[in-house]
């Protein structure tokens, strides 16, 4: 069976070729983690001693144990909507519940979680070629790496269809050379297995002042803990927790390989990456050439999450609509080309500005922290609605929030040496989150909605009045109505006042987004038999709005139950059969500058109209045909202050 139906019909299902998939989506980031933690390890105390790294590696296992297995593996895995992951997913399951603030830990979240993407192929790409100084040290590193990152940034638009299938054997090769190299070194200071043992985790901390900086190194073990959830909907739960347990163990044995190493050696030089020392010689090349295609299959992954991010706000009205693109069928596989952009200039100018991966992790793994405790927040909000007892939750919450409290506070550390970096990209995307939410907020507050029966005689009689010039044989109006039973002031003044439109037949269209990743369906109302019909249509936020292709879809089901007749009209029409012409209506809200309203919301406004640019229209986010499309401007006047109204004098 093909990686692609295997993803698309099967996801879910525990399977040989199923859990080989899973092994190449989902643990690129946590797996290329052994090229650079023991190395900012010993960058934090070149002058270890063996307790030193004994605690170190005792931190990153308790660390992959508390964190990555027991939070994400063991519980967050279950907190899915309707088989998606990941934050925005999570805010989805609970966002209904009491504490409108909700969506605040989510929107903070998921900004940082796209900002440690841009650091993240940077980082990791880096280190993998770093490692051939070793043979060269004056080999061009800088140069090298941006041509990668280029070139991974450049297939996105081709889609991973044709490579993806090699992400899994090769993944999976890739966790079996950690844990042999790993394996190799494990006899030269048999003492490295006092590192299960928790004791020594907090010993190390305890004896050094300067332990902020060991845990802010020792949490880069875990930061691909939140790409693993996010990746649950192309895998499924019980693929990456069965696949966890081998990764686990691989990573576990390549750190204390590396900490063996270490303390067999003594001493090393400053530069000296200890990934690379524990490989024979004559491996290094194929060493290199392994970490180098492990470090692309990573960045792939969480280009592949970050578009699945910006994707859910979409849907979730936190960010204004994109143009997506489907390179390939395989599930969840989708291109966004200006986060592409984005995503590209931030990982270049990060190569730029720091140069060497040592400079960039000490200012990786600030923003993640804060993704964590958002998400800590979300699933002790989520386990209480699912009636797991208080006691129990409030237990998950304070070992959680005390565990990623203390990466946090020891992650701060890197703030001046770099965390400023990803701090100041999640603040810029947080904030334009924040704003269009906001700004869709008062707008949708300030529209006026009427009911649609008070208006249906009148709309009926225009169909049918022969003076007034037909408009076109159907025409389709786009309502922002939640219920179907209100529609817009403006929509009606369109159709009766605004130069009145007569047409065979009107179409109400409105559009919901739902909680659930792949719901696709609507609702059909006729309101006048054979002149007006009201449709919903129910999309999940992840499917591509196509509202042409799903209208003509529900009109080609209506003529086949024989509840509308689309042959036009017009005689000449008629008599061969011919259907009748579609026209699309939006009615575009723009803001008017008479509105009466604080300053506070005249700013917002004003920020909600550059933003609109950033998107793309109407038109094109609901998947129209422009051709058929007409724009009508209306203002959109918002009174929160008492208006003196003119007097008349004689």
């Amino acid at each position: 069976m093909s990686q692609e139906k295997v993803l698309s019909t099967s996801v879910h299902k525990v399977t040989a070729m199923a859990l080989l998939v899973t092994i190449g989506i989902v643990f690129g980031d946590i797996g290329t983690s052994p090229l650079y933690v023991m190395k900012a390890i010993t960058g934090v105390n070149p002058e270890y001693n063996a307790d030193y790294i004994i605690g170190a590696v005792s931190c990153i296992i308790w660390t992959l144990t508390l964190q990555t297995t027991l939070k994400y593996v063991v519980i967050a895995l279950h907190a899915d909507n309707k088989g998606e992951g990941g934050i925005l997913a999570l805010y989805s399951l609970v966002k209904r519940l009491p504490g409108k603030w909700l969506y605040i830990p989510a929107v903070i979240g998921a900004s940082t979680l796209i900002a440690d993407g841009v650091i993240t192929p940077a980082v990791t790409v880096t280190s993998a070629i770093e490692g051939v100084r070793a043979l060269d040290a004056s080999a061009p590193v800088v140069p090298v790496v941006v041509i990668i990152i280029t070139a991974v940034f450049f297939v996105q638009q081709l889609g991973t269809k044709a490579i993806g299938r090699w992400f899994g054997p090769f993944m999976l090769m890739w966790f079996l050379m950690l844990g042999v190299m790993g394996s190799l070194h494990l006899g030269a200071s048999p003492v490295i297995f006092k590192a299960f043992n928790p004791y020594y985790a907090v010993k190390v901390l305890i004896d050094y002042p300067f332990w902020f900086l060991i845990l802010g190194a020792v949490f880069l073990c875990t930061t691909g803990a939140e790409a693993l959830y996010s990746d649950l909907g192309h895998c499924g739960r019980l693929n990456i927790t069965y696949t966890w347990i081998f990764v686990k163990i691989m990573l576990i044995l390549n750190y204390l390989g590396q900490g063996a190493w270490l303390i067999a050696e003594g001493s090393v030089a400053p530069g000296i990456n200890p990934f690379y020392a524990i490989m024979p010689s004559g491996f290094l090349v194929v060493g290199i050439i392994m970490s180098t295609g492990a470090a692309i299959i990573a960045s792939q992954a969480l280009l592949s999450g970050s578009f699945t991010i910006f994707s859910e706000a979409m849907g979730l009205d936190f960010w204004p609509r994109l143009k997506v693109k489907y390179p390939s069928a395989l599930k969840g596989q989708l291109y966004i080309p200006l986060v592409n952009s984005f995503l590209y200039v931030g990982c270049i100018v990060t190569v730029l500005l720091f140069r060497t991966s040592s400079a960039m992790e000490a200012a990786y793994g600030l923003a993640i922290t804060i993704t964590m405790l958002m998400t800590t927040l979300l699933l002790g909000f989520y386990l209480r609605h699912k009636g797991t007892p208080q006691w129990l939750v409030i237990l998950f919450m304070v070992l959680f929030i005390a565990i990623e409290g203390v990466f946090l506070v020891s992650n701060m550390f890197k703030f001046m040496h770099g965390g400023w970096y990803t701090l100041l990209l999640a603040g810029i995307i947080c904030a334009v989150m924040l704003f269009w939410r906001r700004a869709r907020n008062i707008r949708n507050s300030f529209i006026e909605y009427k009911p649609f029966k008070n208006s249906l005689d009148i709309i009926h009689d225009i169909s049918r009045d022969s003076e007034i010039p037909k408009y076109s044989s159907n025409v389709v109006y786009i309502s922002k109505s939640e219920s179907p039973d209100m529609v817009e002031s403006k929509l009606l003044y369109s159709i009766i006042n605004k130069h009145p439109k007569r047409a065979d037949h009107y179409w109400v269209i409105r559009v919901h987004y739902d909680d659930a990743p792949d719901t696709l369906e609507y609702k059909c109302n006729v309101l006048i038999p054979h002149t007006l019909i009201s449709i919903d249509i129910t999309l999940g936020f992840r499917i591509q709005p196509q509202v042409s292709v799903y209208l003509r879809q529900i009109v080609e089901d209506l003529v086949a139950a024989g509840d509308i007749d689309l042959t036009s009209r017009y005689p000449s029409l008629h008599n061969h059969g011919i259907a009748g012409d579609f026209r699309f209506i939006i009615i575009h809200r723009v803001f008017s500058a008479s509105s009466n309203c604080p300053a506070s919301v005249r700013f917002i406004m004003g920020i909600y109209g550059i933003l609109r640019h950033v998107g793309i229209s109407d038109e094109k986010a609901l998947g129209l045909d422009t051709s058929s499309v007409t724009i009508e401007n209306v203002p959109l006047i918002i009174n929160t202050n008492h208006a003196r109204r003119i007097k008349r004098i004689s």
